[in-house]
């Protein structure tokens, strides 16, 4: 029986500016289907190990892979088919503010250039609907959203191009507990029914533990644990016994 290429393959990866060194002989496997949480201290380089899979910096040696496809030796044409495989969710949203919901959702799909408009209409429409936004909402402004409402706009236009591979930088951030669990259950339904595979950096411990298959822990400039929650939780390490001290004092008051 044949092992599937995974959707994410990084090789002995260095990461270095000027002196100083952010990766070391960093390793990380990525199969398809999973929701990795990618949690470090300030300086662990998640931000940047993001930046490098998505091809926006190039490490300082090793190797990137995304597809089975090297990252840094791509050529236009591959970046790009690359590129309509996976969305990004920023952490602010970052919709455009002059643009309508709907047309901050329908970008992606235009830029293709191939598409009929009321098509584009259509399946943007859609894409909002599936982050739980009805369509008395698409010709707003993002100014007139509240922030739970901007995080489902640039999660549907995330999914735009219907990605199999999915970005969230701190996807609960400056969401109220309520709003928080809802966005939790909103990527979870996702997950199941797009099959995506998830790469997810957060600070928040709840929705870490709410959706991971496996935790990677960046430290002392590699990856430092990678597993299930549960058994990343049992490693005795100063950062990860730290990290999860709240959840460690939930499960024996539990």
């Amino acid at each position: 029986m044949s092992i599937a290429t995974p959707v994410i393959e990084i090789r002995k990866l260095w990461t270095q500016f000027g002196d100083s060194v952010i990766h070391r002989d960093l390793d990380l496997s990525i199969a398809a289907g999973e929701i990795v949480g990618l949690v470090g201290g300030s300086g662990s380089g998640k931000t940047t190990l993001v930046r490098q899979i998505l091809g926006l910096n190039r490490p300082t040696r090793g190797q990137v892979l995304v597809f089975g496809t090297d990252i840094s030796s791509a050529n236009v044409d591959q970046m790009a088919r690359l590129q309509n495989r996976w969305g990004m969710l920023f952490q602010q949203g970052a919709l455009f503010s002059a643009l309508t919901v709907l047309d901050n959702v329908a970008l992606p799909m235009r830029e293709l250039r191939a598409l009929p408009r009321r098509l584009i209409r259509d399946a943007a429409l859609l894409k909002l609907q599936m982050a739980g936004i009805g369509p008395e909402h698409a010709l707003k402004m993002p100014s007139e959203l509240s922030g739970g409402m901007i995080k489902r706009v640039a999660l549907a236009r995330a999914l735009a191009l219907e990605p199999e591979l999915l970005f969230l930088d701190e996807p609960t951030a400056g969401l109220d507990p309520a709003s928080s669990a809802a966005f939790v259950d909103l990527i979870r339904s996702l997950h199941r029914d797009l099959r995506l595979t998830v790469v997810m950096i957060t600070h928040d411990l709840e929705s870490l533990l709410a959706l991971s298959t496996k935790i990677a822990v960046l430290a002392d400039k590699h990856v430092l644990a990678y597993d299930t929650p549960q058994q990343v939780m049992k490693i005795k390490q100063p950062f990860i016994e730290n990290f999860f001290l709240s959840a460690h004092h939930e499960q024996q008051v539990g």
